[in-house]
């Protein structure tokens, strides 16, 4: 528990000293709630680990469901939550790595982190759907690189 009220702290410290993010005090006031409900409910915090997890389940068959190509691997990285592929930094927020296979020995790589604030605002759908784009968007980049 304290691991994640230092990271909520860390949070607000980076959100506070950060020269483009614009501070709306309703951002801080929400994370300090959420630290203060973390140090007064200790026991919320494994109920909301396990709603996450759940929501996270679905958000990777949905995704997985919508496959962009057969040529990207999907690895999901999901520190604390007890789904995570070795290779994954169990450090920080959860993430996929999406690897595109361009060549036989060309791969390509980006890791698309899934935010505190988007996992809990977002519907599993939107979710998938985000992060569905995400993957095509790389795959679009990546192949107009490769073509010219």
């Amino acid at each position: 528990m304290q691991k994640e009220i230092k990271e909520k702290l860390e949070e607000l410290v980076e959100l506070l000293n950060d020269p483009e993010e614009v501070v709306i005090e309703k951002e801080v006031k929400e994370k300090l709630e959420l630290v203060l409900s973390l140090l007064k409910n200790p026991e919320e915090t494994a109920k909301d680990k396990i709603e996450l997890k759940k929501k996270l389940e679905k958000v990777f068959v949905l995704v997985n469901k919508a496959r962009v190509d057969p040529d990207i691997e999907i690895e999901y990285c999901l520190p604390e939550l007890e789904i995570s592929a070795e290779a994954c930094d169990v450090s920080g927020d959860p993430y996929i790595v999406v690897t595109y296979v361009v060549g036989e020995y060309d791969k390509r790589t980006r890791n698309i982190r899934l935010r505190d604030t988007a996992l809990r605002r977002n519907s599993p759908e939107d979710l998938a759907n985000q992060i569905t784009f995400s993957i095509e968007e790389f795959k679009g980049e990546i192949d107009s690189v490769e073509m010219g």
